[in-house]
């Protein structure tokens, strides 16, 4: 796994979006239309530009080539994409930069207008963009070609970058356009959706037959690694290396806006390749990348937070016991996150106190990795009468909470070494450390302490029982 960040090239067509916003409530006397009354502009990223910019929300380091016009719109979107921290390759053409402004009245898009050109570029930014992607192919862990028609991914450009990765081993994802998938042919995977697989296999997906049928002919045509085709509301439905058909449904809680999701789904599949993850996990967290975006209003971004959030439900349902680890040795191949948290404890019975005290340390950061004291450490620390509920039994319980992402069992009276192996980004203690020397500090970037609920502990707990009983 790629455990730090993870560097992806974007390749296609960039785009501006412009926004008039206004009043309409009257009509020309010229003509039957509405008159808007400006009140507002504003300005988003479009095409490759929002693959590049869900990129970033998700913590890759990114760098986007792609060809702009010697324009006020070319100007805007290069400074654009430049700060939000993308290395920017814009090669000026003699077209004018893709530009759609939306005229929008009370929430409602009256009129959209277009400005952009798909005539063929000069062949010399081909060849400059061509031979500085080249030199640089090795620096990334995946690259993406997002296409628009929009003239930058011609069939032989298009074929020359996809040889490229291959030949450095490289996953090379395409987000196609058009009807004729042949300059796709030995990328890794495409991203179609239902509606545009159909057009270029010429077969009309109506049930799992159709769709297993329509995968088995993009693989034919494409000679892909991983055929699949987005499907709205149903998912993701993929061929396995037993040409077997998979469908991972759609885990969206509410919709409100479709927009972008694509280059959110392209974006997700893209990180996860691009870390060493398999294509089943890489399809499943696109999908929860796509339920975030599409329950937002306009192009939307997830961040790694907002996706690894959406997925802990469905987690620790099945999967609690995959979260518990038993060897500090191996702690280093689940770290691949933004942000560390890190805190520990015996949490020998579970209540309320400790349950509001993980998830606001979880919520300081991407990953919570909790230290568990091991039973023998236990007794060492609190006497021979503890622990109440046996370590594994106190790290499943751990384990099923949303808020915990991973437990891992320590032997030390303190958990000094394991922290020395993590190194998080934020190491968590009660309140009570005020003041104190924390334990393992020195491998923290920082240090927080969260108050605890007043009156809620194991001890409370134990207390009462043996009060009751008499």
């Amino acid at each position: 796994m790629v455990t730090k960040k993870s560097k992806i090239l974007v390749i296609g067509d960039l785009m501006l979006d412009k926004y008039v916003w206004g009043n309409a409530d009257r009509l020309s006397p010229e003509s039957p239309v509405p008159i808007v009354k400006i009140q507002e502009e504003s300005i988003s990223l479009g095409g490759a530009c929002n693959v590049a910019n869900n990129l970033v929300a998700m913590d890759a380091e990114v760098s986007i080539y792609g060809v702009i016009g010697n324009d006020i719109e070319g100007s805007l979107l290069h400074d654009f994409l430049v700060s939000k921290g993308i290395s920017t390759h814009c090669y000026k053409s003699n077209r004018p930069t893709t530009t759609k402004t939306r005229i929008m009245a009370s929430k409602h898009q009256m009129l959209r207008v277009d400005k952009e050109s798909n005539s063929p570029l000069e062949s010399k930014i081909y060849e400059e963009m061509f031979d500085h992607i080249q030199n640089n192919i090795t620096q990334y862990h995946c690259v993406i070609l997002s296409d628009y028609l929009k003239g930058v991914l011609n069939q032989i450009f298009t074929q020359k970058l996809i040889k490229l990765a291959n030949d450095n081993n490289i996953p090379i994802l395409c987000d196609p356009k058009g009807n004729d998938y042949s300059k796709y042919k030995n990328s890794t995977l495409l991203t179609p959706n239902k509606k545009e697989a159909m057009e270029a296999t010429k077969i009309t997906i109506k049930n799992d037959k159709t769709l297993l049928n329509a995968l088995m002919k993009l693989k034919k045509i494409c000679l892909l690694k991983y055929p699949l085709i987005t499907l709205s509301e149903e998912g993701i439905g993929y061929l396995d290396e037993d040409n077997a058909l998979n469908k991972r449904p759609t885990i969206a809680k509410e919709v409100y806006d479709v927009s972008g999701a694509g280059d959110t789904v392209i974006a997700a599949l893209a990180l996860k390749l691009a870390q060493g993850y398999d294509i089943d996990f890489a399809i499943k967290f696109a999908n929860a990348a796509a339920a975030v975006v599409i329950g937002k209003i306009g192009s939307a971004t997830a961040t790694i937070r907002e996706i690894n959030d959406f997925l802990a439900p469905k987690r620790i349902l099945r999967d609690a016991e995959s979260k518990i680890i038993y060897n500090i040795e191996s702690i280093s191949d689940v770290i691949n996150a933004k942000k560390i948290v890190f805190t520990n404890g015996c949490f020998d019975i579970l209540h309320y106190g400790h349950v509001s005290y993980l998830e606001k340390a979880r919520k300081l950061g991407d990953i919570l990795i909790v230290g568990l004291n091991s039973d023998l450490s236990v007794k060492r620390l609190k006497g021979d009468s503890r622990p109440i509920n046996t370590q594994e039994d106190r790290a499943f319980i751990l384990a099923s909470l949303a808020s915990v992402s991973y437990v891992v069992i320590f032997n030390e009276d303190t958990p000094e070494k394991l922290i020395s192996k993590i190194c998080p980004d934020v190491l968590v203690k009660g309140a009570d450390y005020k003041g104190k020397e924390i334990v393992g500090s020195k491998y923290a970037k920082s240090i927080k302490l969260i108050d605890f609920i007043d009156n809620k502990s194991t001890s409370n707990i134990i207390k009462k029982i043996k009060y009751d009983k008499k």
